[in-house]
């Protein structure tokens, strides 16, 4: 008996987001950034696939999101689209796409939806980045903001601890929000802030707001797919679960086709011409 998941035929849209949350359905989010992996997350159900700047570490090894540029976001999201029929599909715009000016914030949103099929974008940044998240908006173009633990602004930080852990920092989140909100921002990521912060935003807020590490009482949540999956070595945050321990069992896949293959094992009759 097949155990495959009936996924729903209905492309989820920015509305769908909305309408779960009004109905309090929890809203899942993971990853992608090529095509083989984002078809089975869409074959699996997931809600929505966020093309992050992240593919910086995970697909290319730096230290920080910074390096990753508009056109290698551009081949990644493109990449993802081919393969979705469901999900919808967000890309982080990368840094240098858009702070500063929102002309060039807008050319780079266009490029990113012509030439990807995606279905919106994601920009980091609260009162700092109002008018260019105004400014693609005003184009027709969906927004996901982001607040919290922004990483494009690493350098700024100087750490990845929790973010808004004091009242002064706390109060400008909550005012962000509301300003993202009001600016016309279709939902919001809140990364690696206290639980109640987060909470109390969720409740404040109309637009659907998804997590990571920011508690439970949200509408929604997001992880990197190479983190949950076991993949990514040496990274355990407090906010990861990991579903499986799949970079072992590759090692070990690995490491059986060289001994078969040494011991000329593979391939075996059945596997020739």
């Amino acid at each position: 008996m097949s155990t495959a998941k009936q996924v729903s035929a209905n492309k989820v849209t920015t509305r769908t987001l909305a309408q779960m949350k009004a109905e309090n359905k929890k809203i899942a989010m993971l990853t992608a950034y090529d095509y083989s992996l984002a078809r089975l997350l869409d074959q699996a159900g997931i809600d929505a696939i966020l093309v992050g700047d992240s593919a910086a570490n995970v697909m290319a090894g730096h230290p920080t999101t910074l390096p990753i540029s508009l056109d290698q976001m551009i081949y990644h999201a493109s990449s993802v689209t081919r393969a979705v029929k469901h999900a919808l599909v967000v890309v982080d715009m990368p840094f240098g796409s858009y702070q500063g000016d929102p002309l060039e914030a807008l050319r780079s949103a266009i490029r990113i939806m012509k030439e990807t099929g995606a279905d919106a974008v994601k920009m980091e940044g609260g009162a700092e980045a109002v008018e260019s998240i105004r400014k693609i908006i005003s184009a027709g173009i969906p927004v996901m903001g982001h607040l919290g633990l922004t990483p494009q602004s690493i350098n700024q930080f100087g750490t990845y601890a929790v973010r808004a852990t004091e009242q002064k920092e706390a109060a400008k989140l909550l005012g962000d929000a509301r300003l993202l909100e009001s600016t016309g921002c279709f939902s919001l990521v809140l990364e690696k802030i206290p639980a109640a912060l987060a909470k109390e935003t969720s409740r404040t807020l109309s637009i659907p707001v998804i997590g990571i590490g920011a508690g439970s009482d949200i509408d929604g949540q997001v992880l990197v797919l190479q983190d949950m999956l076991g993949i990514t070595q040496g990274f355990s945050p407090r906010f990861l679960r990991r579903y499986l321990d799949l970079g072992e069992q590759i090692v070990h896949a690995v490491e059986h086709y060289i001994r078969d293959v040494k011991s000329s094992d593979f391939p075996d009759e059945k596997e020739q011409y």
